[in-house]
């Protein structure tokens, strides 16, 4: 059988897949099993934050599965340590808790937060206010945390403790809170909600009110965090401090990574067996985590990011078919006349990998992409929206 063929037998259908099969790659460009080439602006939906098989990043985790691949953790890991220690010194956090992806990430944030608020006010202030259109895992508690109502069904019971407030909007926000509310749970950008950046009043709004009324701020930053958005972190562009932050996705480069951290005043909240994960802080990724951040984490890497942000939203603008454009840094969403989805899978089939969000087509190219690459991607995309043109 062909690995399509493989792939529909024995693997549950839990994705609407393109009709390729990527064998291997190197920085923007992947190739399938016959050869043929592609340039992938979707890298693996913003996890391959230095583009496939970068050389430095394939040493650090080549050296470290040559040491030592995984160990418990109930022993120390210098990877994970020197990891940490980079991760609060760069945003002034605290304390860090590792998992495997952002939807263990955000569940360990959540956790954190009704154990806080338990702690200090007892039973019944637990509550956390998340946004309409928001998208924060596929557990049964991310489920609930994402407020959108099409995720809302199936596996019932889901998780209760979570209300929805409108975007950009204080009053609402103001509606819902309640003696009853322990967190606000935020994505400054809203990746899969269709790339929807939040307005800095707003944000900064929130983080005023969470301040005055121990309320604690939690920023989700899966899709928007390591250089994505041309800082090194989203909530930098608005002027908070959260006081809980998730991260995943581009801080591995490509392996599996979630991260937790908190701010002074939680640091200790969680003690041994209130949480805990068998692969997190795997040394193997841990070294991949710390090639990533010893390359991004750089005035001179993060405003490239941004230039290239720019001129790439530049080159979109001028396309006929083009609507519009959400983006901040390399975090693009691309409204178009037509359907997305099937201008996705035409551009696939004429070489360029890209996805989509809602009704938009996105781009979460690999941080290192050129801008000839850039400009190979748009004249790609072009050409399919005028194959579709009636």
């Amino acid at each position: 059988m062909t690995t399509k063929e493989k792939d529909l037998h024995y693997i549950m259908h839990t994705y609407g897949r393109y009709d390729v099969a990527l064998q291997s790659g190197k920085g923007v460009v992947a190739y399938d099993e016959d050869g043929k080439r592609y340039l992938d602006v979707s890298s693996g939906i913003g996890v391959n934050s230095l583009g496939y098989c970068n050389d430095g990043w394939v040493q650090a985790i080549t050296a470290q599965a040559n040491t030592l691949q995984h160990m418990s953790n109930y022993f120390y890991s210098p990877q994970a340590s020197d990891l940490a220690e980079k991760l609060c010194t760069l945003t002034g956090l605290a304390k860090v808790c590792y998992g495997n992806s952002g939807a263990e990430a955000n569940e360990c944030a959540i956790k954190i937060a009704r154990k806080y608020s338990f702690d200090k006010y007892g039973d019944g202030r637990n509550e956390i206010i998340t946004l309409q259109n928001s998208f924060h895992g596929r557990t049964v508690t991310t489920l609930a945390a994402t407020g959108q109502e099409v995720f809302h069904n199936y596996f019932f019971p889901f998780t209760e403790g979570f209300r929805y407030a409108a975007p950009n909007d204080f009053d609402d926000f103001l509606r819902l809170v309640s003696d009853k509310t322990c967190a606000v749970m935020l994505e400054v950008v809203q990746g899969e909600g269709g790339v929807n950046i939040l307005d800095k009043d707003y944000v900064q709004q929130i983080a005023a009110y969470c301040a005055a009324h121990d309320v604690l701020l939690l920023i989700d930053e899966v899709q928007t965090g390591v250089g994505r958005t041309g800082k090194l972190f989203a909530y930098e562009h608005y002027g908070v401090q959260p006081d809980l932050m998730t991260v995943a996705k581009g801080l591995g480069g490509g392996l599996p990574i979630g991260v937790c951290l908190c701010g002074n005043k939680l640091k200790d909240v969680m003690s041994p067996s209130t949480h805990g994960t068998t692969f997190g802080a795997n040394p193997v990724v841990c070294a991949g985590a710390n090639y990533v951040l010893d390359v991004i984490a750089n005035d001179a890497f993060l405003n490239e990011v941004e230039e290239k942000g720019t001129y790439l939203e530049s080159l979109l603008l001028q396309l006929d078919g083009v609507k519009s454009v959400n983006r901040l840094g390399l975090m693009v969403g691309i409204e178009i006349d037509g359907d997305a989805h099937a201008i996705a899978a035409q551009c696939v089939q004429n070489g360029l990998l890209i996805i989509t969000a809602k009704d938009l087509l996105r781009m979460l190219p690999p941080l290192i992409i050129t801008k000839d690459e850039l400009r190979e991607a748009v004249n790609i995309l072009e050409k399919t929206l005028k194959e579709n043109t009636p």
